[in-house]
């Protein structure tokens, strides 16, 4: 008999800014997630916590329409049908991390990871008030903005004292020069957010020294 769900992480892949060609399993931005999901679940799922990785019916985030974020609002409203009200953490990479910082502020999100995330200036994030954040971007990055997720990162922290960001030396935008490390990263981060256990000591450290000297750590190997 399988243990009664307790909590949720749903994992949001990345895209591109316009495409209505169906979003599938075999692309790459999908098959990176698959090992942060797996990560996850290694650690969770014999303790309640249902794992997914979403797939989105579009490629691109299409403005004004915000696919991703309709599906990731959709996958929320299955996952309270399916689970009742659980505790959820979402993980997002490049448009995913812009879709989950952007349904964050869900009254069943626990925490939100945003990895090397597609931010623009003028991003919402007053919805995130209180929450407990993570953004982790690579200092190789060329996809996405380092500087734009800092400046994010310190409006979220004016509303919410559970913000961390970290800076992956040596890395990019594809997360695999140092994978072990973002796998690790992400897996305690989603632990310590739904309560399972404490979080790391970088990660508390990180949200106790709030900005501007936990919104710049660099990420230690494991």
């Amino acid at each position: 008999m399988s243990n009664p769900v307790t909590g949720a992480v749903l994992v949001l892949h990345g895209g591109r800014p316009e495409g209505r060609d169906a979003a599938d399993g075999l692309r790459l931005p999908y098959l990176r997630m698959v090992p942060f999901a797996r990560s996850v679940a290694a650690a969770a799922a014999r303790r309640g916590v249902d794992v997914g990785l979403l797939r989105y019916r579009y490629r691109g985030w299409n403005a004004p329409d915000l696919d991703p974020v309709q599906d990731a609002r959709w996958a929320l409203r299955d996952l309270r049908e399916r689970h009742g009200d659980v505790p959820v953490v979402l993980v997002g990479h490049s448009m995913g991390g812009r879709a989950a910082l952007r349904v964050g502020g869900d009254p069943a999100v626990v925490g939100v990871a945003g990895l090397a995330p597609w931010i623009e200036r003028g991003e919402p994030w007053e919805h995130l008030a209180g929450q407990t954040v993570l953004i982790a971007h690579g200092d190789r990055e060329r996809m996405t903005s380092p500087k734009a997720s800092r400046w994010f990162a310190g409006r979220v922290a004016t509303v919410s004292d559970r913000v961390a960001r970290f800076e992956v030396l040596g890395d990019g935008h594809a997360m695999l020069r140092r994978a072990r490390a973002w796998h690790d990263l992400v897996t305690g981060f989603a632990l310590g957010a739904l309560g399972l256990e404490p979080f790391t000591e970088s990660v508390a450290k990180a949200m106790a020294a709030g900005d501007p000297d936990g919104l710049a750590v660099p990420l230690e190997d494991p």
